[in-house]
């Protein structure tokens, strides 16, 4: 009697009758079979994977175009614009006293006389302000003072930020304790009480070298530096600190402490990179929150040293004629929101590309 005669299948089996198949069915899977189930992805990195996944966001990309846009304007236009920020308007060297506050692309007397007779002047895209100077490119300045205010701004949170986050969650115990306790004095500081106090003690302690950078910024602006560097950074050191809270317990930093790793090698090799989502997220919506509050000091007068612009300087000085020079005060609001709402998206759209923890 053959093995299988005594086969009785229960019903309800899912145990196959192998009698009924051929063996070609169960035939081993060939070489070219077995290499059509080895799927393999392209191996990628964290930051790269990032990116693409950043690139897929449509607002995102809308606002890293306009970005890109205003940042090629900003670079380029001084070397097409004939006229400086600080110059007065003149014709054959005489001052033009009748191109003030002229609107876009218009000419004043002086001006279309020279151009009557046959000379060549370059137009004035945002027309003049009140003491004859090109207004295009006073925005065009006052745009690059902001964006460099505020990226500057964003490293120095950034650096201090990190650096006091990380010793602080790593030691942990009283050293953190303490650290924490300094934090939440500094939370207690009135950010603009310290802005004006500076300046004014700044004024009278600092000197710069006459036509320097640091100059043309005027102490205002240092002060602004300093502030950011005395106050702003406690946010990012409370962000990283709670993060590293959470990262020095798993597994890896306990085998990198087995084998004798240092502190400092450990929080740059194994417990920084592992917070480098939430690090270029608080970055990146901290420089617009620092273009903000430049505008805004700037816009009530503790701003950079004239004739050096702004936007939010410009902003104030358009108050005056706001009912009949409207426009003056639109360029550089419109500039300050396009810049703050493009580096918001792009925070928003890096948050949900590189933090692991939120869903796609």
């Amino acid at each position: 009697m053959k093995e299988n005669d005594n086969f009785k299948k229960n019903p309800l089996s899912m145990q196959l009758d192998l009698s009924k198949f051929s063996q070609e069915s169960f035939a081993p899977a060939t070489d070219d079979e077995k290499r059509q189930q080895d799927v393999m992805s392209e191996s990628t990195t964290f930051f790269k994977d990032g990116m693409r996944k950043l690139f897929k966001n449509p607002l995102a990309v809308a606002s890293i175009i306009m970005l890109g846009i205003i940042l090629l304007v900003i670079i380029f236009a001084p070397l097409v614009v004939p006229y400086r920020y600080e110059e007065i308007l003149s014709v054959n060297g005489v001052r033009d006293k009748g191109a003030k506050n002229l609107a876009p692309f218009t000419y004043s007397e002086l001006e279309q006389e020279f151009i009557d007779n046959g000379g060549t002047r370059f137009p004035h895209i945002f027309g003049t302000d009140e003491q004859c100077r090109d207004y295009f490119i006073r925005v065009v300045y006052g745009t690059r003072i902001s964006l460099f205010i505020g990226f500057f701004a964003s490293i120095i949170v950034l650096i201090i930020g990190m650096l006091y986050g990380s010793i602080s969650g790593y030691l942990g115990g009283k050293v953190d304790l303490i650290m924490m306790r300094i934090v939440d004095i500094i939370y207690s500081l009135p950010d603009m009480l310290m802005i004006i106090l500076l300046s004014v003690v700044l004024n009278e302690v600092l000197k710069f070298k006459s036509g320097s950078f640091l100059a043309k910024l005027g102490t205002n602006m240092v002060s602004l530096f300093i502030v950011f560097g005395l106050l702003y950074w406690v946010g990012m050191a409370r962000l990283i600190r709670g993060q590293i809270l959470s990262i020095k317990e798993n597994e890896y930093v306990l085998a990198a402490r087995s084998i004798g790793a240092k502190p400092r090698r450990i929080i740059r090799k194994h417990i920084l990179p592992n917070c480098l989502s939430v690090i270029i997220i608080s970055t990146a919506l901290q420089i617009p929150s620092a273009i903000f509050t430049e505008s805004f000091l700037s816009f009530v007068g503790i701003g950079v040293k004239a004739p050096m612009p702004s936007l939010g300087s410009l902003a104030n000085a358009a108050r005056a004629g706001l009912q009949s020079y409207p426009y003056k005060l639109v360029f550089p609001a419109i500039v300050i929101c396009i810049i703050v709402l493009s580096l918001n998206l792009i925070g928003d759209g890096m948050r949900d590309a590189f933090d692991p923890k939120l869903k796609r």
